[in-house]
């Protein structure tokens, strides 16, 4: 959501490749401590576990992403290949979603997938996470701030809000809770939490309206 020219996706692409090349590693060193006839209980006995990863264990196999920009739609889809919708806030607070969802693993081709002919998108929205990047702010007005967040919350299970300050105010109430990273747990809306790089502030939430996994 406001996807911009592309930069969350890029970041996203690069972390689940790296994660995945990760894992390929791993498992062909795993492979090969097996053809070399190597006990796997020795080797975690040594502290060289490469069976399990928890970090790792998390790289999905694939990444669906669904993009959206009323502004920046020629620019998205010239750097990362993808297609991107040009929906508005206003458009998706009403219930509207993109039409094509990609795979990260076809970035480099472009390729995306339509709904089943004559199927609903609502009804097939079960969104792990949107991103907001450097946009949620610009929503003066704090009805199409709550219209916005709460449609969000009962399609997506988790919600980061990337902004030059701590701005927008997210309140009880409005479908999400806030997220300590840190702790893993929640926290008040009030409360700090939050990822400060290079000066761009990153906030996380869960929905109320939506069970998280």
């Amino acid at each position: 959501m406001a996807c911009g020219t592309g930069e969350v996706t890029v970041a996203v692409y690069e972390w689940w490749k790296s994660g995945r090349s990760r894992t390929h590693s791993r498992t062909r060193r795993f492979a090969n401590l097996q053809v070399q006839g190597n006990d796997v209980s020795s080797v975690q006995s040594q502290d060289l576990d490469v069976t399990s990863d928890p970090v790792l264990d998390q790289v999905p196999k694939d990444l669906l992403i669904a993009a959206a920009d009323p502004y920046t739609e020629a620019a998205y889809v010239e750097r990362t290949t993808l297609p991107c919708a040009p929906l508005s806030f206003r458009e998706i607070s009403e219930g509207a979603l993109p039409l094509k969802v990609s795979s990260a693993s076809s970035i480099d081709g472009g390729r995306a997938t339509d709904p089943p002919a004559g199927a609903d998108p609502s009804a097939m929205c079960n969104i792990d996470m949107v991103v907001c990047s450097f946009a949620l702010h610009l929503i003066e007005s704090s009805s199409e701030l709550f219209a916005l967040l709460w449609e969000l919350s009962t399609k997506a299970r988790w919600l980061i809000v990337l902004a030059p300050h701590k701005k927008p105010e997210i309140k009880d109430g409005w479908g999400w809770v806030k997220w300590d990273c840190q702790s893993w747990s929640e926290c008040r809306m009030s409360d700090r939490s939050e990822d400060i790089q290079d000066r761009v502030h990153c906030r996380v939430y869960r929905s109320v309206n939506m069970v998280s996994t």
